[in-house]
């Protein structure tokens, strides 16, 4: 086993044991990957201030989230297929996040259902909505999301319409999966992988199959999903969902001012910086570049959070010194899945947290809560 230091290690790892189709699925931004690639690189644009002979002992990373205590101010995002970077990875994640102490967001489009991730953990998690034409469909999730005791409903709102993603179509990634002869090939380049997905019962999206009318197996899910996905949604569906969940919500997606003052007009309780990792609109800015016009609109309103790019604990100090109160990490955490199970979610928590903790205090700091913009250098944020 490599020393691993860092969450690009961990990238090298998944890329090496994870099937390609599956790693580019995650590891990918829609047509040029411009938005994709600034979400990270952007984040080098802003410097620290670094204090010294200042006592940095009795350090803390302890904050909230939406009235939740956390460990330090990250979440795991909802990443769609976890669990086909490592077998029932969505419950070994949740488990991760829940030890370690973080919040783990389990997406609609997951491979392991609601009810696998509740009856296999301890802890209470999220729940990511997509929002669908079955009306019906969201209720029953909403309920079934209440059943399993989330304690957070992290609604999209960026995703009524697939942006086209170049790697996924080349893959032949698709409901159901339509692989070339390519990506047959490098499947057989992957037998401990394939040895981990014949051990476990959960392959499809477990979310969806078995719970519509109709859709009882790939195929059929396949014509179901491309005709869900709802191009109508509006702020008064998210009035609606609010009413029917009753509980914390979160609204992901929010890139404008103008929405993240109506967000607050829903009486949303958190929103969350976000271009969908780069996935639907490129040519947008990055999240970090946006972050702080939405915390000067709404930020004393709502609860703002951001997510995109986040691979190291120095881009969470940086993003919760332009006023974000928690990011979310995605591919940070999956390429640990992918690398090592368990243990690789573990590992990637422990490398964020470690550099968030050794950061804040060179910065001269000792409590995440006291962080604002002025451990940052002047202009260059």
């Amino acid at each position: 086993m490599p020393v691993i230091t860092n969450i690009e290690d961990l990238r090298v790892l998944a890329q090496q044991r994870v099937p390609r189709m599956f790693y580019d699925y995650a590891d990918s931004g829609s047509w040029t990957e411009g938005t994709y690639r600034a979400n990270q690189s952007d984040f080098n644009n802003i410097k620290l201030r670094q204090r010294v002979a200042i006592n940095m002992e009795k350090r803390s990373t302890r904050t909230r989230m939406v009235g939740q205590d956390v460990a330090m101010p990250v979440a795991l995002a909802p990443v769609g297929s976890t669990g086909m970077h490592w077998a029932d990875g969505e419950i070994l994640a949740a488990r991760a996040a829940g030890k370690f102490g973080v919040p783990f967001t389990l997406s609609t489009m997951s491979i392991c259902s609601i009810e696998d991730v509740a009856a296999n953990t301890d802890k209470p998690f999220w729940f990511q909505l997509y929002v669908m034409r079955d009306r019906g469909f969201i209720e029953r999730i909403i309920e079934r999301a209440r059943a399993a005791r989330c304690s957070a409903l992290v609604l999209t709102l960026d995703l009524q319409i697939l942006a086209q993603r170049h790697k996924d179509l080349k893959n032949g990634l698709s409901v159901p999966v339509k692989p070339t002869l390519a990506s047959l090939a490098n499947l057989l380049t992957k037998p401990r992988w394939c040895l981990g997905m014949l051990g476990t019962k959960r392959r499809g999206f477990g979310n969806i199959v078995g719970h519509v009318s109709g859709v009882d197996d790939m195929s059929s899910l396949s014509e179901w999903t491309t005709k869900q996905f709802d191009p109508t949604l509006n702020w008064a569906d998210v009035e609606w969902i609010k009413k029917l969940w009753g509980g914390k919500l979160i609204l992901k997606g929010i890139q404008d001012p103008e929405d993240a003052r109506l967000a607050v007009l829903s009486g949303a309780d958190a929103l969350i910086v976000s271009n969908h990792g780069g996935r639907q609109l490129d040519g947008a800015e990055s999240s970090i570049q946006a972050l702080p016009k939405i915390v000067a609109a709404v930020g004393k309103d709502i609860e703002v959070h951001m997510d995109g790019g986040i691979r190291s604990g120095q881009d969470v100090l940086k993003a919760r010194a332009l006023g974000a109160k928690g990011v979310y990490i995605g591919r940070s955490f999956v390429y640990g899945l992918g690398a090592m199970g368990e243990a690789g979610v573990t590992k990637a928590l422990e490398i964020i947290h470690k550099e968030l903790d050794m950061t804040m205090a060179l910065c001269g700091r000792t409590d995440i809560n006291s962080i604002g913009h002025d451990i940052l250098l002047p202009g260059s944020y």
